[in-house]
């Protein structure tokens, strides 16, 4: 085995930041696929704000498939990670063919879900009569892109696992480039609007998941994706999804707080604070991508390291990815806050959803560093395997905290009390999910 994959030599800062930095660029470019699509949109003739807050009631639909791209994908890879530090490829192998099987059938459900019941699901996820022709109009060709989407993200992961971090961050930038290219052209060149974007995010994804399938069916792959092992093991499932759910429900959980505030600010405030709510979430995806390119990064090298019985490197790693992921925080929260006004205006031409989005992003990036924690901690637990505490504090910091609070502080704060539910949760959250693992897992190690 080259030397480059077996993360039990060399520096783990130098392992971790080799992994990173490739992945780093690969979640950035990532978001591209769907921040892309807004900023062309927010910036239609005569629609802007309209379009681009029909496309934002679309986003809490898109984390739901992307729930389910990291149950499977996400349960996976830290799987093989831990099964190739244990010399074991021929599981690590079983282990990726189950998992493609589970995305391959999960998206074709999905599919099927979203283009049955369209209507009822975007009006209920915050749709009005006057943002529904654009939300159906995205929506639409999007969910035929769900196959494609669910299969390059997830089987992305498997790559990552190997040590192939390039490759991965290329598997990314490819369709991303593609999509780039493809949207100004659908969007304003042959007049298509939102589904000029939806063809542009469709198209992209069709090939990011071709690069995919080609690499981890070629030869230099050291775990291959086999047609044999495509298919339902449900001993090796039930691993999958029990490591899985944590990003599940960090995925779906975020869905549901998208919804929640969607809903709320379209009772309180109207289109415009949905709209606003829309660029924030944008930033906010974007603001995140190194944060989650870093722990990303850090959770193959300390899960081999683990399953290698190397402890010491263990907590070497966990130290290194909090220190940086805090700082970086720190330093995003300080960029947020000093040029909130023209954060907003990448994404809108509009005077009044400037106003306003500049205003609650103030609100909703306060102590944003303590996120940083939160994202540390479940990334220790994921990369070990230790789910159920990775599970709980996802659920606890958006089930237990953001939403009741979303519905709660409102009656205090007035509309601005929906955003500091992020804040709130951010800090509590944070705290309680770093203080426990260092009480359990680090005192283990």
């Amino acid at each position: 085995m080259d030397s480059k994959q077996d993360f039990s030599r060399g520096s783990v800062a130098g392992n971790i930041m080799r992994m990173a930095v490739p992945m780093t660029i690969a979640q950035l470019v990532n978001v591209l696929y769907n921040v892309t699509d807004r900023f062309f949109i927010g910036h239609i003739d005569d629609a802007s704000s309209l379009a681009l807050t029909g496309v934002g009631i679309v986003f809490p639909i898109i984390s739901v498939i992307t729930a389910f791209t990291n149950l499977f994908g996400m349960g996976g890879a830290p799987l093989c990670s831990i099964a190739r530090g244990r010399k074991d490829d021929a599981l690590a192998e079983r282990i990726m063919g189950a998992a493609c099987y589970m995305l391959i059938v999960t998206a074709l459900v999905l599919t099927a879900v979203g283009v049955l019941f369209r209507r009822p699901i975007l009006y209920l996820f915050g749709a009005s009569a006057d943002t529904y022709p654009y939300a159906r109009d995205y929506f639409s060709i999007y969910i035929w892109g769900t196959f494609f989407a669910m299969l390059s993200l997830g089987m992305n992961g498997f790559i990552n696992s190997q040590g192939f971090g390039r490759t991965g961050m290329v598997t990314i930038a490819a369709g991303a480039a593609v999509n780039i290219v493809l949207d100004p052209l659908l969007i304003y060149g042959l007049g298509l609007g939102v589904r000029g974007a939806a063809i542009a995010t469709v198209v992209s994804q069709l090939l990011a998941a071709a690069w995919v399938l080609r690499f981890l069916t070629g030869p230099k792959a050291i775990l291959k994706l086999r047609r044999e092992h495509i298919r339902w093991c449900p001993a090796l499932l039930r691993d999958i999804v029990q490591l899985g759910f944590c990003n599940f429900t960090m995925s779906f959980t975020n869905a549901a707080t998208q919804f929640a505030y969607n809903n709320t600010l379209q009772s309180l405030g109207g289109d415009v604070y949905v709209g606003a709510m829309t660029v924030i979430n944008s930033l906010r995806e974007v603001v995140c991508m190194p944060a989650n390119g870093l722990t990303g990064g850090a959770q193959p090298v300390i899960g081999y390291n683990y399953g290698a019985k190397e402890y010491g490197r263990v907590k070497q790693g966990i130290l290194f990815m909090t220190a940086v992921c805090t700082a970086y925080m720190l330093l995003a929260w300080g960029v947020v806050f000093l040029f909130p006004e023209e954060l907003v205006r990448l994404f809108n031409d509009d005077p009044e959803l400037t106003r306003v989005g500049a205003h609650l992003l103030h609100i909703f990036f306060f102590g944003f560093c303590f996120m940083a924690l939160q994202m540390s901690g479940q990334a220790a637990f994921t990369s070990l395997g230790k789910a159920k505490f990775a599970i709980f504090f996802s659920l606890f910091r958006k089930v237990g905290l953001v939403i009741p609070l979303i519905w709660l502080l409102p009656h205090f704060l007035g509309v601005d009390g929906v955003l500091w539910s992020e804040p709130i949760s951010n800090l509590v959250g944070g705290i309680a999910c770093f203080t426990v693992m260092m009480l359990t897992v680090w005192r283990k190690l």
